[in-house]
């Protein structure tokens, strides 16, 4: 370790934090809210498990996905039920990159889902700091 970066180890759990509220802000004010707010958007945001395999209650797949982009958002900023909502995110955006990738060119399309389902499992394993609402 180059001694001279050293001296941010201390700001590890101000790390979290900042990427615990950054990740979930945008999950909560690009994705989830206006999701939330457009019943329309349950059906298609819920045709996506279709390249599961999953064929039925597409309105129900969405406001599940949804729920986890809103509630799931709420709970990364806040620090609280942290790893459950962790893992609504991972799931949700594992599928959001499956359904990306087939349809719509690849990675190129896949990208950011893909992205934000591997930063979603990091924070998993990681947990929410000492700066949050749960506690280390």
């Amino acid at each position: 370790m180059n001694p001279r970066w050293a001296f941010l180890d201390r700001f590890h759990d101000l790390g979290l934090l900042i990427l615990r509220a950054g990740v979930g802000l945008v999950f909560l004010l690009i994705h989830g809210l206006p999701k939330l707010l457009d019943t329309g958007s349950w059906a298609r945001t819920g045709r996506s498990v279709s390249y599961l395999g999953i064929n039925f209650g597409h309105q129900v797949w969405g406001f599940a996905a949804i729920l986890a982009m809103t509630l799931g958002a709420a709970c990364l900023v806040l620090g609280w039920l942290h790893r459950p909502a962790a893992l609504a995110l991972t799931v949700t955006m594992g599928v959001a990159s499956i359904w990306k990738f087939y349809p719509f060119g690849g990675w190129d399309a896949a990208a950011y889902p893909v992205t934000m389902t591997v930063v979603c499992l990091g924070l998993l394993f990681t947990g929410p700091g000492k700066f949050a609402l749960q506690g280390k």
